[in-house]
């Protein structure tokens, strides 16, 4: 009697393979070796059997330790002795994971009442809205429009003309999915008359011609939290599509746009605003009002400050989006340097650089004769 190949060997993988590369690696093979796509091949036949029980014994922790350890002997006292034929892999009740493999290789499998609502579900809808900084900032409501897929009102969603009923399908008797025998095999497929339905229309309605939906515009009020930012999604549960035949709503995704401020800019949470200055203000020290996303606050320039330098106000910012305080207010000061003055503020000035040592030469005469002085010419 010829030795038994090496479990891992026939699968094609590594000992320490996972289970999902185990799963793929068997689903591969017996794609390739199924007997219905081999038919009267022995040797294909073989090859799917020795596939099948590589994979039943890979795919169970237990069983797998135990092959792992003692090799193809510690399972042949363990009720565990290979497959005879081909149908004996569906006849073992330890082998639960085929139901799956073999749906996948032959489209078949019973369709279950929650995935036939996914099937049917309305399709999701994207809505892209513009706010303003202020509205991100506080949060708002906002009232839109759309126009959408909503459910028939003749109908009721069912696609069947008002007074009568969707039957059951005579080609799946309302099971939504048929029979085939292929070899060994008896696979489930979904029903091509019904289209996994169970059920099936006579008599459309003249509405929505069978859909169980119609296009209608619909208006709703949107809450926007405070905190959104650009690109922030809200998600409205069932105000997307309507469900074919009677199945679930979609959702609605809006998307936030923040306009541009004139006045203000966002980095996370903090707000930026530049305020100008006079020279004098920022000589001398002054109080100044400066613009809030809440209006005007009062802000100490002290003497001296010079322009580009940043002043926090606390607490002026945005609320954090999920509820974690607010940001601040960054106020960059900008000393404006006057441009037209009359004689009498001219000869003040020059008084000034007098008293202070300054040194009115021109800046670029002053510049030139510093670099000829350092490098000659």
């Amino acid at each position: 009697m010829a030795a038994k190949r090496d479990y891992y060997e026939i699968l094609g993988v590594d000992k320490h393979a996972a289970i999902d590369e185990i799963k793929r690696a068997y689903r591969k093979l017996a794609h390739k070796y199924h007997p219905d796509k081999n038919q009267g091949n022995k040797e294909s036949e073989e090859s799917f059997k020795e596939a099948s029980e590589a994979y039943a014994v890979l795919s169970d922790p237990k069983k797998r330790a135990t092959y792992d350890q003692f090799g193809h002997s510690g399972l042949e006292g363990g009720g565990f002795s290979g497959f005879r034929n081909a149908s004996d892999i569906f006849s073992s009740g330890a082998f639960s994971d085929f139901g799956d493999i073999f749906e996948g290789l032959f489209g078949g499998g019973n369709q279950s009442a929650g995935r036939r609502d996914a099937y049917n579900r309305g399709e999701h809808l994207r809505y892209d809205m513009q706010i303003t900084l202020k509205e991100a900032a506080f949060g708002t409501d906002k009232r839109i429009r759309i126009t959408k897929s909503q459910t028939c009102e003749e109908c009721n969603g069912s696609g069947a003309k008002k007074g009568t009923k969707r039957i059951s399908c005579l080609q799946c008797g309302g099971s939504g999915q048929v029979s085939y025998s292929q070899g060994f095999f008896s696979v489930n497929r979904t029903c091509d008359r019904c289209d996994g339905e169970g059920t099936i229309i006579t008599d459309p309605c003249g509405i929505c011609r069978g859909t169980g939906r119609v296009n209608k515009p619909r208006e709703l009020t949107v809450k926007i939290p405070a905190g959104v930012d650009t690109g922030s999604q809200l998600k409205i549960r069932g105000e997307g599509e309507a469900g074919m035949r009677g199945g679930s709503f979609g959702d609605l995704y809006v998307i936030i746009h923040v306009e541009e401020d004139d006045l203000f800019a966002r980095q996370d949470d903090n707000i930026l605003c530049e305020v100008p200055v006079s020279i004098t203000q920022a000589t001398l020290g002054a109080e100044i009002e400066v613009p809030t996303l809440k209006g005007k606050a009062k802000m100490k320039i002290p003497t001296g400050t010079q322009s580009g330098k940043v002043f926090r106000l606390r607490g002026q910012g945005v609320p954090s989006l999920h509820g974690y305080g607010k940001g601040d207010e960054l106020v960059r000061v900008v000393v404006e340097t006057p441009v037209k003055l009359n004689n009498e503020q001219e000869e003040l000035l020059r008084k000034f650089a007098e008293i202070s040592g300054e040194n009115l030469t021109p800046i670029r005469r002053s510049f030139m004769e510093k670099l000829k002085s350092k490098f000659g010419g």
